[in-house]
């Protein structure tokens, strides 16, 4: 059954000009250990790749916030939630800390799709319930 659905679109070029005015303090803000090792290795190979890594990342955890019904208040925050790939490239998410025990006391699992283009990233989350075991 679906617990939520979240969607979110991020304009990149206000994001690059963030990042421009606050440096890596917003990309350190906003992403988790993992996300932001990806993140300083596509920005090294091209500023425009990891700014769009940057985008589709921060515009997920916006649609996974809405899709859980929270929005970014706790146990939501930006570093306790990651959004990963598998080596298929497909998108996942990742939960830590007091989120994830959150999110797994009420047995919940969340799906993810991300997309980017020149000027804008966008996101899709479903947050389904899991049938007991």
């Amino acid at each position: 059954m679906i617990h939520g659905i979240g969607t979110d679109i991020c304009d990149i070029r206000r994001l690059r000009a963030t990042l421009e005015r606050r440096g890596d303090r917003f990309a350190e803000k906003v992403l988790g250990p993992a996300e932001l090792q990806v993140f300083h290795v596509r920005r090294a190979r091209a500023e425009v790749r990891g700014i769009a890594f940057l985008a589709t990342r921060f515009s997920a955890k916006e649609a996974f916030s809405k899709a859980i019904g929270m929005g970014m208040r706790m146990p939501m925050t930006w570093r306790a939630c990651e959004i990963l790939n598998h080596p298929s490239g497909a998108p996942y998410i990742r939960l830590h800390g007091a989120l994830a025990d959150w999110f797994s006391e009420r047995g919940l699992r969340a799906h993810v799709t991300v997309t980017d283009e020149t000027d804008y990233a966008a996101t899709f989350v479903v947050v389904e319930t899991q049938p007991p075991a």
